[in-house]
């Protein structure tokens, strides 16, 4: 795939032809992708696996139209941002966040976070609490609970095989790219709930993972999840997690997820010292933003427009 064919796999418009700004911001040494809509307060929107930006294009919208500067970022290595050889590990996935909202321009940003953009918010809220105002995370629990999870539920391992599966060297890439992407498209409708996704969207994500090098820097950071389990790394990173989440925070998950188990999400308040709402939406998956985008996007709003969310 040519650069300027990249380029127009993920600098798109939103449905409807609704025009979003595309740009780059430089942070943490690398250039991201960002897509932007609206004006007022920031919520930064980070997407997860095996997505980009796109995946919040409903909230781009619903935020815009509600008041909020709606960005969604291109995490590192995915979409239209750097593919560095480095630097797939948490703590500074986490960074790249909280310097792009600096980068921005903004004192502070309401996170929302989906799959693996769940766990960087969860991190970010945790290292550089001043730059988070708020807290939104969907289909991930927070990293103590996943790294519990993983290692102590059977349930949740079997879940989670793919990941397991992504410790291979090079067979996961070159199964994401076979036959077009072929294998994205199985995963994303796998892990839907009975509200399946448009063939048209499902194409969408295949294109962007067949961008050159994006396929391995999306699975780096699952390898560096997996194998740092009984590192000092990450050991060390599971420690600073230990530090409380002191902002108010919104937890989604769909009760059909079968990646993410329930179980396994619920009772990440723990770890929160602040206003925790927990909100399970039924007969949804693993991907709700997508599968009911009013009814999610009308919690997140409502949400971000209480003055004093609720326990």
């Amino acid at each position: 795939m040519t650069e300027p064919a990249a380029a127009s796999a993920v600098r798109i418009d939103l449905p409807h032809g609704v025009k979003v700004t595309h740009r780059d911001v430089a942070a943490n040494g690398a250039r991201f992708h960002i897509a932007e809509l609206g004006d007022g307060p920031l919520v930064m929107l980070l997407h997860g696996f095996p997505q980009f930006w796109w995946t919040w294009r409903h909230q781009l919208v619903a935020l815009a139209d509600a008041g909020y500067r709606a960005v969604a970022m291109d995490l590192r290595g995915v979409g239209g941002s750097d593919r560095t050889p480095r630097g797939y590990d948490p703590a500074n996935l986490a960074l790249d966040v909280t310097g792009v909202i600096r980068s921005l321009g903004e004192p502070d940003a309401a996170l929302v976070g989906h799959d693996l953009g769940g766990y960087l918010a969860w991190t970010a809220a945790a290292m550089r609490p001043k730059l988070v105002r708020r807290l939104a995370v969907v289909s991930m629990p927070h990293p103590r609970r996943w790294r519990s999870a993983m290692l102590r539920d059977p349930r949740q391992t079997a879940a989670s095989s793919y990941i397991w599966g992504f410790q291979r060297p090079w067979v996961p890439e070159r199964q994401l790219t076979a036959d077009d992407g072929a294998l994205v498209g199985r995963l994303i409708r796998e892990w839907s709930g009975p509200r399946l996704p448009d063939d048209e969207d499902v194409e969408t994500y295949q294109r962007a993972m067949c961008i050159p090098s994006t396929a391995h820097c999306a699975v780096e950071p699952y390898r560096w999840l997996v194998r740092s389990l009984a590192r000092p790394d990450g050991i060390q990173f599971n420690r600073r997690m230990k530090r409380p989440v002191r902002v108010p925070t919104l937890h989604l998950h769909g009760s059909l997820d079968p990646v993410t188990r329930t179980r396994s999400a619920a009772g990440s308040g723990e770890y929160v010292e602040a206003p925790y709402r927990w909100r399970l939406f039924d007969g949804l998956g693993h991907f709700p933003h997508e599968e009911d985008p009013a009814a999610f996007s009308t919690e997140l709003i409502n949400w971000l427009k209480d003055p004093e969310p609720d326990r």
